[in-house]
């Protein structure tokens, strides 16, 4: 029976890494051993289960339909299992993928309390801005703001954020404040990860959507950069509280057009493997839920630095 779950086990991580390499590393094992589990496997069944050549691998028909319910039975594995133990017991790893601020700023300050509570759980944190393959990562929660863009996987909603039009007051010392957001057009504006905003930024005030065409000389991928750009006085941006809260509070940023608003933004907990998490990454995304509307995120969208 253990040989036939390292067989599943072994299946899945291939299956949704597309390469024998990777899941051998993932999984602390040789690649000439993943490749005869793999081989083994489809002998025992009696049919190909993925088609190698010498670029990748990919999966038959028959392997799309066996992945499928292969991850189902590991999952009511690991649920069987925590509940035999208890929540208090919840073991191995959680694979997050985070973008730099949010996760910096806002995740990873609360993972201490998280873990104290669950000593037996390991966090493998990918921090970055740039596009991840979730599934090939073998990730099992992923932490996005804004949009969301593939709509198969399964997704919560854990807090919505207030965003800000800010800037550095050296900016505004040679360039002026803008008083409405028409006047944004004489300005250099700063355009963060996935060119959000780059063409008009839209505003409300009293039910009425005011929209800007914009322009700017500098575009980041990050949110890091974003941040440093606004900060040395390049030009204005859009910010969420928790790229800015702090450098409002400290008066290193300034809110503008502070009569207006913009659309907030949402973040959600992106789950590749479906709606159906595992019982330690739920544990997971209810604490995070918990403590981030119950920490400062909303505080910031007080009358700060305003302008």
């Amino acid at each position: 029976m253990n040989d036939r779950l390292q067989e599943l086990t072994v299946f899945v991580r291939v299956g949704e890494s597309g390469s024998f390499t990777r899941a051998a590393h993932d999984m602390n094992l040789s690649q000439p051993s993943v490749s005869r589990i793999i081989g083994e496997l489809e002998t025992r069944l009696g049919v190909k289960l993925l088609l190698r050549t010498t670029r990748r691998l990919t999966l038959t028909t028959a392997g799309e339909k066996f992945l499928e319910r292969a991850r189902d039975v590991l999952a009511d594995l690991d649920e069987a299992e925590d509940a035999a133990r208890g929540i208090d017991s919840l073991r191995g790893a959680i694979r997050v993928a985070l973008p730099v601020v949010f996760g910096v700023r806002e995740v990873i300050p609360r993972l201490p309390e998280f873990l104290a509570r669950y000593p037996l759980l390991r966090m493998e944190l990918r921090v970055s801005d740039a596009y991840q393959d979730l599934v090939a990562e073998g990730v099992d929660v992923a932490i996005r703001l804004g949009r969301l863009v593939d709509s198969t996987f399964g997704a919560r909603r854990l807090a919505t954020l207030p965003r800000f039009v800010v800037a550095a007051p050296s900016y505004l010392q040679a360039h002026g404040i803008p008083r409405r957001p028409a006047d944004l057009a004489n300005h250099d504006c700063i355009f963060g990860p996935n060119g959000f905003g780059r063409e008009s930024w839209i505003f409300k005030r009293r039910n009425t959507i005011i929209s800007v065409d914009v322009t700017g000389r500098i575009y980041t991928d990050s949110g890091p950069g974003l941040y440093a750009s606004t900060v040395a006085g390049l030009g204005i941006a859009q910010a969420s509280a928790a790229m800015c809260g702090a450098e409002l509070r400290s008066g290193t940023l300034v809110a503008l057009l502070t009569d207006y608003t913009l659309e907030p933004v949402d973040v959600h907990a992106v789950l590749p493997g479906g709606p159906r998490p595992s019982t330690k990454v739920q544990a997971f995304i209810d604490y995070l839920t918990t403590a981030l509307n119950a920490g400062s995120l909303a505080s910031a969208s007080g009358v700060i630095g305003r302008a």
